[in-house]
């Protein structure tokens, strides 16, 4: 289980323009509660005995506090700790990768730079470590292309680390990390409809216990979530998934993330762990 985490404040955070179906009508950020939402996902994740890293926000760039997506982490014995830097779908976001390089760069990960050319690759937003770090999972469609998949493949089987392709077909499940949450080496709760049916089945073969969300849990935000050290931290708590949990022996901490659900984001969005 990583000891230390990667957040970004939120004092730029605003919802600018549409990303996503969550991201509609007029929805002003009440940033004084933003700020504070967050202050209580830092607290929580330091309770559970998380270091929290901060890299410092940077004005204009109103969605770097998802700071989930700018770059995939990693280890291997080869090369030490590393990061692939992601290539983002939008130009408002691809601005922010290079602060996050440079941040990683100065506390000396290697960086695997990928030549994406048209293609994108979106963090740990839509790749997702196996717990005991024997594969990648990889998400594609609505941000991540199968193209950047298939350059990280390249990349990632120099390390002998492989990695499977999942395609998402819900746009409300546009990063993988909405549909995908490893609870550990075993067990892995997941959106079934969100993904394409070979994608589906692929999945379940590297899994022995397979805990399916709702739709109502799903669009809630609730297999964003965040296992630290025996805690689940979720934006809300269903009996249903109160009992998954307890199955997996993992306590539920009730998190509110109402304010950066504006942009479609919510607990796992806002924070990279670091290997």
């Amino acid at each position: 289980m990583p000891t230390a985490v990667l957040l970004c404040p939120p004092t730029y955070f605003d919802v600018v323009d549409m990303k996503n179906p969550y991201m509609v009508g007029d929805s002003p950020v009440d940033k004084e509660k933003a700020r504070a939402q967050w202050d209580a996902l830092c607290a929580a994740l330091q309770n559970a005995g998380i270091q929290v890293e901060i890299i410092d926000p940077v004005p204009g760039l109103e969605d770097m506090v998802f700071a989930a997506n700018q770059a995939f982490i990693g280890f291997h014995e080869k090369v030490g700790k590393f990061i692939v830097p992601g290539h983002m779908r939008y130009v408002s976001r691809q601005r922010e990768v290079p602060y996050f390089v440079e941040w990683f760069r100065r506390r000396g990960y290697k960086i695997l730079d990928l030549d994406f050319g048209d293609e994108f690759l979106e963090g740990a937003g839509d790749l997702i470590w196996h717990p005991d770090r024997s594969r990648i999972y990889a998400g594609h469609k609505f941000r991540t292309t199968i193209g950047g998949i298939r350059l990280l493949t390249e990349k990632m089987k120099l390390l002998g680390i492989p990695v499977v392709p999942l395609e998402l077909i819900d746009a409300h499940c546009y990063h993988l990390d909405t549909c995908l949450c490893p609870l550990n080496n075993e067990a892995v709760l997941i959106y079934p409809p969100a993904y394409a049916k070979a994608s589906l089945g692929h999945l379940r073969t590297f899994w022995k216990r397979v805990h399916e969300l709702k739709r109502e849990e799903a669009l809630g935000f609730m297999g964003n979530g965040i296992v630290a050290n025996g805690r689940y931290l979720t934006p809300r708590l269903t009996p249903h998934l109160e009992r998954i949990l307890a199955a997996e022996n993992l306590q539920p901490i009730v998190l509110d993330t109402s304010e950066f659900e504006k942009s479609g984001g919510s607990l796992f969005c806002m924070k990279n762990f670091l290997d």
